[in-house]
């Protein structure tokens, strides 16, 4: 069997995912969450997959656990969360007894990747983590497997422009051992998954809106002067590098349907 090609926990607990990174995108993003826009997309998101009540949702890459607490809070969902970082799922259990959710939530270390339950989930929800993974193929297959019929697939990611590209989005890429794909790419590829009524979103407008207020955020933030400058500095890049077209962000909706 060829091997798998994907981030591994050591890459991401001793990189991007340390506990004090960890804490600062969470004072950026708001309690409970480290992916743009925060509890305020989330909601939105959850809200367009317009589940009944008692629906079951996988949270792939469930970060500190905030878009599993919403779903089970506000629309009275039952939540499966994996995450490869064991540091963040360390915080996010610990978050998970302080929000009383233990009957609704489970959170747990799992490889997306490696998903064995089949026709088991009514929707499944990930924001900004599929570009960790090299093997969409893969990926999309699975996650189509676990889906019951009609079952309904959401997703943000960080996205990127056809190349080439600038020598620093190059260099941010391979720094973060990201792949990156476009928005049609990604169409195609859960397309070739089975997966239909794939709908592929461009919303990079959105997320420079999102990073001028985490900016304001951060200047307004009690973290020490240094740091401080780094998180802004890291953010400015952002906005440089969508601003140009090359960092983009997508928004993907697809269904499960077919005998």
């Amino acid at each position: 069997m060829t091997e798998v090609k994907h981030v591994s926990q050591d890459f991401l607990d001793s990189s991007q995912y340390l506990e004090a990174s960890i804490l600062q995108y969470e004072s950026v993003y708001g309690v409970d969450f480290v992916s743009p826009g925060g509890r305020e997309m989330a909601v939105d998101l959850i809200a367009r997959m317009s589940l009944s009540p008692a629906a079951r949702v996988l949270d792939v890459g469930c970060g500190l656990g905030g878009s599993a607490f919403v779903m089970a809070s506000e629309f009275e969902l039952q939540v499966d969360g994996i995450d490869l970082s064991k540091n963040m799922l360390a915080l996010a259990n610990e978050k998970l007894l302080a929000n009383g959710l233990s009957g609704s939530v489970n959170l747990q270390w799992g490889d997306c990747l490696e998903l064995d339950r089949v026709d088991h989930y009514d929707a499944i929800y990930s924001r900004d983590v599929f570009l960790h993974i090299e093997d969409k193929h893969r990926l999309f297959s699975v996650l189509h497997a676990a889906l019951k019929q009609g079952g309904t697939l959401l997703f943000t990611d960080y996205c990127c422009s056809p190349k080439p590209w600038s020598d620093e989005f190059n260099d941010y890429v391979e720094d973060r051992a990201y792949s990156l794909h476009t928005t049609g790419e990604y169409a195609e590829l859960i397309t070739t998954a089975g997966f239909e009524q794939v709908v592929a979103e461009d919303i990079t407008a959105r997320f420079i809106e999102i990073l001028h207020s985490d900016l304001d955020r951060i200047e307004q933030s009690d973290m020490n002067r240094e740091a401080r400058r780094k998180l802004q500095q890291s953010w400015q890049q952002k906005v440089a590098r969508a601003e140009a077209g090359y960092q983009r962000w997508g928004l993907f909706s697809a269904r499960k349907t077919g005998s």
